[in-house]
Formats: C-alpha cells, structure tokens, sequence
C-alpha cells in the first residue's frame, strides 16, 4: 500500500497539515519535505509537530497519539540514585555547553537505532534556534567535564525534550532531574518527551492524549515571553538539591 504523506511547501512561513491528519501507522507521521528554518521549526512546535528523520531521507514531520509528557514536579528517581546525588559533587548549569550537548547525544548509541537521526542538518538548525535564544541544554558537570545533558526547544512556558545523553552512570537521569527542577520554579508544568520509551516511563513520564496535548500546548505558548540564553538566570545548581525535588521509587 502506498502512503499518502502531505508534501510541505518550500516557504517556511506556509503552516502545517492539522496535526489530527496525522497517520495512525506508522503512529503519527503528518508531512515530509520542506526545510529546517527556524520559523518553519517553531511554528511546528507551536502545534505539536516535530522533524524526525534518518540521513539520506526526506524530512519527515510527526505529531504521535498519545504523547509522552514530564511532569515538572513528577520526574522519577530511584531511592538509590537520590542517596547518589545527596553525597555528589556534581553540578547543574544551562547553556554553557549547546554544541557539546548536541553533539554527545549525537553520538550516543541508542538500543534498537543504528546511527542517529541527529543528523549534521539537524544539528545546525538547533544550534541556529539556539543562538536566537529559543533551544537550550541542561549540562552536568562533575568539576569542569561534561557527565551529562539534555536539550530542547522552549516556547512560552514550554518545553520541548528532544534528547539526552549520559557520559558517566546517571548523567542524563541528573539533567532530566535539573531541567524539570528548573521548569517547576519557573512555573512551567510538562516537559515534552515525544515518543514513548520503556526508559522514559520508568523516569516517570506519561501518557497523553494528542488532542489534550495540543490544548495544553495552545494555552502554554501562548504569550511567549522574549527568547534568551538561560546560563546567567540558571547559575550553578548542586544536584544535590535533586535529590529532595525528584520522585521517589
């Protein structure tokens, strides 16, 4: 049988299909083709859509049903992981170390992937949202070396995930942790984690309806405030401050 997929139009002001167009196998493939243009990448955030794609393919753009969400107040963290971060060393900071972040979530290996679908285009529209102030990284650091990361893109007060890594045990488990830590201050409520992921469910993610999602989408990006770095109004975080936010298990 051959699929039926939207081509997108070159003009990266042009708007999406409705994300409700979206195919139901493979679950939530919408459109493919035009480019990675910043405005074309926050207009598809805007309404639940994110690029996913392996090299050598058209860009595909999907929008999954359910969708996988954070809770800023209800990541998951082991009662073992949090006795670790109590005693750790380690720190948090924000937007120090972008290109790093991309590159080593890049590089990860990912069970079930060959390769990675952060591709060199992919990695050069983030950095592009990253230096209009729009994608950040949430670094670990045990003294000045990267132990772990996450990055994303922020609209209004949400949060887009789009991946992490680990460098030593525990790295991506703290940034995750240090993100939501940092989004529940700020009175940002979920963290989009895309697709589902044995890993992730166990961190304490959920489930959530497309339609829902979107709506709460709508509602947090609206008015979103101007985009700027998050390294000076993040500072430096002991983790261990972690391990009395987090969940516990």
């Amino acid at each position: 049988m051959t699929l039926r997929i939207p081509l997108l139009s070159p003009d990266p002001h042009a708007p999406f299909p409705p994300a409700a167009c979206a195919l139901r196998q493979p679950d939530g493939l919408l459109a493919m083709g035009g480019d990675l243009h910043p405005r074309r990448l926050l207009n598809a955030y805007r309404h639940g859509i994110f690029p996913w794609y392996s090299a050598g393919e058209p860009i595909l753009w999907w929008s999954p049903d359910p969708r996988l969400v954070f809770r800023t107040d209800g990541v998951r963290l082991s009662s073992r992981f949090r006795r670790t971060l109590r005693r750790s060393g380690w720190q948090i900071r924000a937007d120090t170390a972008f290109d790093a972040v991309i590159a080593a979530c890049a590089a990860s290996p990912r069970r079930g992937q060959h390769g990675t679908w952060i591709t060199p285009a992919m990695r050069a529209a983030y950095a592009a949202l990253h230096r209009l102030g729009h994608a950040h990284s949430v670094e670990v650091y045990d003294g000045e070396r990267l132990v772990g990361g996450i990055y994303g893109v922020a609209i209004g007060r949400m949060f887009f995930g789009e991946s992490m890594f680990s460098a030593e045990s525990g790295g991506s488990k703290a940034a995750l942790a240090g993100l939501a830590h940092l989004l529940h201050g700020w009175g940002w409520p979920l963290i989009d984690a895309q697709v589902e992921s044995p890993h992730l469910l166990t961190l304490g993610a959920q489930r959530m309806p497309r339609a829902r999602f979107l709506a709460e989408i709508d509602r947090l990006c609206a008015g979103a405030a101007e985009p700027a770095p998050w390294r000076d109004r993040v500072g430096v975080l002991p983790v261990s401050v972690l391990a009395g936010t987090a969940s516990g298990s």
